[in-house]
């Protein structure tokens, strides 16, 4: 399964999961009690979008790929399952916003972790089915298990410590690996950026002074452990690209954005929305031939 698509429909989405920002302090701030029209404000545009996106998907991208009859796909070999890791990453992004969606709007806990943080699993759940009609995809559950990985990720925390400890983080860095596939990989940076498993890193940070309430560490200071791979021209490996294939492990430090005092509401959602991505820092890489040291790695 192509993961691009998918990720592309997060970044579609942002600027509804930033909740249309306004200039007001207070329109930012979490109601205390169930506000009615910013519920149904919501939950109507959180249908709508998804609904249009959809449609979307079906009129634009799947039209231009022969449709079949439901059939499911074992791909869980491909792509070093760097494709599964975008896949959890996204279920665990649009799941924290829709769940911070209805906590803007006074919903209660139970209610934000059922209606909201499920946005991602059932909104790609719905992308998968589409998949399955699809002769070029298929449903897959592997993607499945994914998604609900990513949202079990936010739900878990919420439940076991009232917080997110352990975030889900993406960075990502230009290859030479798309020019010698640019159908797959991309051709523009912004396609490359969806597409190029090579370049893209996945990241579970960590807050530190979170596991150690007492301490005196930094409030913004995040360990990061990264997964990515590289020497990948297609999903599997193709004796019509030689190229080495091999996974990376990364250890890195980070920063969590939302640890930053702000007495701006609009800033401190800005702050929310560009913490999943992975803040740049020295890191160490351990590969198959070895470790390798990094000053600044994206």
């Amino acid at each position: 399964m192509n993961f691009s698509k998918k990720y592309g429909v997060l970044l579609i989405l942002l600027p509804f999961l930033a909740v249309s920002q306004s200039k007001f302090n207070t329109f930012f701030k979490a109601s205390d009690t169930l506000n009615k029209p910013r519920r149904n404000t919501v939950l109507v545009s959180e249908a709508a979008v998804s609904t249009l996106t959809l449609v979307g998907l079906s009129q634009l991208w799947y039209a231009d790929y022969e449709q079949s009859k439901f059939h499911t796909t074992n791909d869980n070999n491909e792509w070093l399952q760097l494709d599964k890791v975008g896949h959890a990453f996204t279920a665990y992004q649009m799941g924290k916003h829709g769940a911070q969606l209805l906590n803007w709007s006074g919903v209660n806990k139970n209610e934000q972790l059922i209606y909201g943080a499920t946005l991602g699993f059932t909104f790609l759940s719905a992308v998968e089915v589409l998949d399955g009609f699809s002769k070029e995809w298929g449903f897959s559950w592997g993607d499945i298990l994914a998604n609900a990985t990513g949202t079990g990720l936010y739900v878990g925390q919420e439940l076991l410590w009232d917080e997110q400890r352990i975030s889900l983080k993406y960075s990502f860095h230009h290859t030479n690996f798309a020019s010698q596939n640019p159908n797959k990989l991309g051709k523009t940076y912004i396609e490359q950026f969806l597409k190029d498993y090579n370049g893209q890193t996945y990241w579970l940070s960590f807050n530190l002074q979170s596991f150690f309430k007492e301490s005196q560490l930094p409030k913004w200071l995040n360990l990061a452990l990264g997964y990515g791979g590289e020497g990948m021209l297609s999903g599997v490996e193709n004796t019509s690209f030689i190229t080495d294939r091999y996974r990376q492990f990364f250890i890195s430090f980070d920063v969590n954005l939302n640890a930053i005092n702000t007495n701006s509401k609009w800033l401190s959602t800005l702050f929310d929305v560009f913490n999943m991505i992975k803040i740049p820092f020295p890191t160490l890489e351990f590969n198959k031939k070895g470790g390798v040291f990094h000053l600044l790695y994206y």
